[in-house]
């Protein structure tokens, strides 16, 4: 298997992390990422951006898409998106600590090529650590986010849905939530006939599995949990490849935060609510090599050619965290069945 690498920014005098990537339709990659002193010291903390026309090789110079922000207050995690009218949007949560600490939620648009981006519009409502804005096939729009619950001091999910473009939106709505469970950064997979699949971090460091809930009413309302095979999972990224299976990439942490992995699933699995009846390969896409290991917030496309293209964060040789790229091909993971082969049924 052949998994080749790329720097998509490197800065030494900053930490760069949870970066995301969208293809745009003229075949350009755009990276969006943040910026700031740490991952527990969000000085200086900014959103920026940069592009690559070579199918990930080379990256641009960053750009800013926000002001530099202060511990107390500053842009979080940006997320990057098509919407079916060609527009890009990102959107990203801006965490107030104060009193009443809270999240707000801001929204940038631009052309289909990214050329410039709008003034943020801020949101009405409040969440961290957004899904993508998601339009699905009937148009609604989706924004999903999480919050502590007041009651239960456990994180829960939650999604707003707009049928107008964007002028209005609905009423809050439980994605999920348990007291058992710390439940966020969500990963919405639209599957059509009005199905969503939600797959969800668990955040209590148990190192229980990536959990699962299923809407059939385009997220108007939303199954029990269920268990994946994706143990001690966070931060879910998923959407179907050109064969029809599903990617999903995520963070692996069983105790120290050392790897980012990739599942592999049938789409048959999408409904399954038995652990063991979702059957799906897993594979390690990369491993933190360095003493306070640092990764897992990913990104990810693909190109009509079937060729992958991930964005991660990783610190690995470096003091601080940056940004690196990876490029493969589904053959890299699995190949085709050969005729004479035969299955293991172990």
């Amino acid at each position: 298997m052949a998994i080749e690498k790329f720097i998509v920014s490197r800065d030494d005098s900053i930490y760069e992390a949870w970066p995301d990537v969208v293809l745009t339709d003229g075949g350009k990659l755009i990276c969006v990422f943040s910026e700031c002193e740490h991952h527990l010291d969000r000085t200086n903390a900014r959103i920026v951006i940069c592009e690559s026309t070579d199918r990930g090789r080379t990256w641009s110079e960053k750009k800013p898409l926000t002001e530099k922000g202060v511990k107390e207050n500053y842009f979080n995690c940006a997320r990057i998106s098509k919407l079916r009218d060609g527009r890009l949007a990102i959107v990203c949560d801006k965490i107030l600590k104060n009193e009443n600490s809270s999240a707000e939620q801001y929204l940038w648009f631009s052309d289909g090529e990214g050329t410039c981006w709008s003034d943020p519009v801020c949101l009405p409502f409040c969440g961290i650590v957004p899904d993508k804005l998601q339009q699905l096939r009937n148009g609604r729009i989706l924004l999903a986010a999480h919050f502590k619950s007041p009651e239960t001091g456990r994180l829960e999910q939650y999604l707003w849905y707009s049928d107008d473009n964007g002028s209005s939106w609905s009423e809050r709505i439980t994605v999920a939530s348990d007291p058992k469970y710390n439940l966020c950064e969500v990963s919405i997979l639209e599957c059509g006939g009005g199905m969503l699949v939600a797959f969800l971090r668990e955040n209590s460091r148990d190192g229980h599995d990536i959990l699962k809930t299923i809407s059939y009413d385009n997220g108007e309302t939303w199954s029990d949990l269920y268990f994946t095979p994706m143990d001690c999972g966070h931060r879910p990224v998923s959407g179907f490849l050109q064969d029809g299976r599903v990617m999903v990439t995520y963070r692996y942490i069983p105790s120290a935060t050392q790897n980012t992995f990739a599942a592999f699933f049938d789409p048959e699995s999408l409904t399954e609510t038995d652990r063991k009846a979702q059957r799906g390969r897993i594979m390690p896409l990369d491993y933190d090599r360095n003493s306070s290991p640092d990764l897992g917030y990913t990104g990810w496309v693909q190109f009509e050619d079937g060729e992958l293209y991930v964005v991660n964060y990783i610190k690995d040789d470096a003091d601080k965290a940056y940004i690196r790229g990876y490029a493969f091909r589904p053959e890299d993971v699995m190949l085709p069945e050969r005729k004479t082969a035969t299955k293991n049924v172990f």
